[in-house]
């Protein structure tokens, strides 16, 4: 046989062989359809033509989509690190402290709130796509595997989007946990779509709350922790149709210590609503990362961040903490790899704003803060 022909016969079985595996697994990792969906969804607080809506106007792409494309062939690769990202073991320890985050990357935290232990947006998974060969990679190793996370009280899910709703961590925890999933209405059809247990699924709509001891998963000790459902200004989809599930952030409220997870949202007024209801907080997880003037309105920048927190925390910008999140685990935008922190650093010295900026696997405990490490200028090649 000609040469030439077996080598593109070998190609073409390559290509072929590629695809399937690119592909395998696609239709579950997308979750629930569309009509699975909508029986849980209706009378929600936003939702109406079998979609959930912001409550203020929220456009998802604004200007020339034809520059969009050119900042996609021309910058794609600006937010990725020039050197290696360093990464602490997380030093967790027996009982979950009174305040603490251990940040996972991008928005996976560990949060300890009162001797609870809350997991926000678990993402283990190499990249955030429903293909295990296709879409954002991680630009770091995720710190230690997830068999290793202590027992935990509550799981919480922002939104429906891959790089913060990952099946594969999903299915992990189900297997290694007992811990329930809290999440924004809709996103249960997903859960279920991925077999976890009916009694392990809580889906709230904006402003609702929930209590551990309303669950019968509190201590027993008279220790009670409360989660609500935040309104956010962002949107979802797992494929081509949007906004068929609820996006949130959420608070987490012991006896003693607030905290916010903001997820992934645009800045919006909802963050001073919280602070008067719930507020002050002492810790507030914001994202700073992946903005774009062409996405205003549903991904924060730096300095919006830092008016978020002011606003979490009853006007007072100097209360509490903010740790920064959603940056330095995915390339999802076209500004460069440290440019959020840089950032956020001026913005939070200018606004008198507490911040503590982790190291992928670091743990945190507000009270007693570390001196600032800007470890981010030491990522070189």
């Amino acid at each position: 046989m000609n040469p030439r022909r077996l080598v593109g016969m070998a190609a073409g079985t390559f290509g072929i062989s590629w695809l399937v595996r690119a592909a395998w697994g696609i239709p579950s990792a997308m979750g629930a359809s569309v009509s699975a969906i909508a029986p849980t969804a209706r009378g929600a607080t936003t939702y109406r033509n079998r979609q959930f809506h912001n409550t203020e106007p929220s456009t998802q792409i604004s200007g020339s989509m034809v520059e969009v494309l050119y900042q996609l062939a021309t910058q794609r690769n600006h937010g990725r690190p020039p050197g290696v990202i360093p990464l602490e073991q997380p030093a967790l320890p027996e009982q979950a402290g009174d305040l603490a985050v251990t940040w996972y990357g991008h928005a996976t935290c560990l949060v300890e709130v009162d001797g609870y232990r809350v997991l926000t947006d678990p993402v283990w998974s190499e990249r955030v796509s429903p293909s295990a060969l296709v879409g954002p990679a991680r630009l770091h190793p995720v710190p230690s595997p997830l068999e290793d996370l202590p027992p935990l009280d509550a799981v919480l899910i922002s939104h429906d989007h891959y790089d913060h709703l990952d099946r594969d961590t999903v299915d992990g925890l189900v297997s290694t946990q007992q811990a329930v999933f809290i999440v924004p209405i809709g996103i249960g059809a997903h859960l279920r779509h991925w077999q976890v247990p009916e009694d392990r699924i809580v889906e709230l709509d904006w402003a609702a709350s929930v209590s551990l001891s309303e669950l019968g998963r509190d201590r027993g000790d008279g220790t009670d922790l409360v989660i609500t459902c935040s309104e956010a200004r962002h949107f979802s989809g797992r494929g081509l149709v949007r906004n068929t599930t609820l996006w949130a952030s959420w608070s987490i409220t012991g006896p003693t210590r607030r905290v916010y997870f903001g997820g992934d949202t645009g800045y919006t007024k909802a963050f001073a609503e919280a602070g008067a209801r719930l507020g002050p907080f002492d810790l507030t997880l914001l994202p700073i990362g992946a903005y774009d003037k062409h996405w205003p309105d549903i991904h924060m920048n730096p300095e919006e961040a830092v008016r978020a927190h002011s606003d979490l925390c009853v006007g007072d910008p100097g209360y509490g903490v903010l740790v920064p999140i959603h940056w330095a685990t995915f390339n999802l935008a076209f500004h460069g790899w440290s440019e959020p922190v840089q950032r956020l650093v001026a913005a939070a010295q200018e606004a008198g704003t507490r911040i503590a900026v982790p190291k992928p696997g670091q743990r945190i405990d507000p009270i007693g803060l570390p001196p600032r490490d800007s470890w981010w200028e030491d990522v070189r090649q």
